[in-house]
């Protein structure tokens, strides 16, 4: 690997710290703290950003560990917490939003002045987590 597709490869997958800096109202801050609610709770998994593009040029930030779990957007009127595989998760506290259920995806919708729960996220991030190592063991 040449020096700059190593450096390219590191500054990929480094974590998404600059996100909360181009956001310095209320989805900034939401942002934060749910990344440090994953952190708290998920502290071995990975933090890399993908998904660059012209709308997006900071990228979106997504945690592995065993594969991808979800992912964190900031959107003009709310902030996404999104589990790729999060319809075969149970969500007993109703916090996936029934509008935003593609196939496997289920996701968070938190809007200004909504109150997070943060032990129905971390019980969600540990479920996501614990599929993934479930699957993760089925193909070995």
């Amino acid at each position: 690997m040449t020096t700059s597709a190593s450096q390219n490869a590191e500054s990929s997958s480094k974590p998404r710290q600059s996100g909360t800096k181009q956001l310095p109202d209320w989805r900034g801050e939401t942002v934060s703290r749910l990344r440090g609610l994953i952190k708290e709770t998920l502290p071995h998994a990975v933090e890399e950003v993908k998904w660059r593009k012209p709308s997006k040029p900071a990228g979106v930030p997504v945690w592995y560990q065993d594969g991808i779990m979800f992912h964190l957007e900031a959107f003009k009127d709310d902030v996404r917490l999104t589990f790729l595989k999060g319809a075969s998760l149970k969500d007993p506290k109703g916090l996936f939003d029934p509008r935003i259920g593609r196939n496997a995806m289920r996701a968070i919708l938190i809007h200004k002045g909504d109150e997070i729960d943060d032990e129905g996220i971390k019980s969600l991030l540990r479920a996501a987590a614990a599929l993934n190592a479930t699957s993760a063991r089925a193909t070995r």
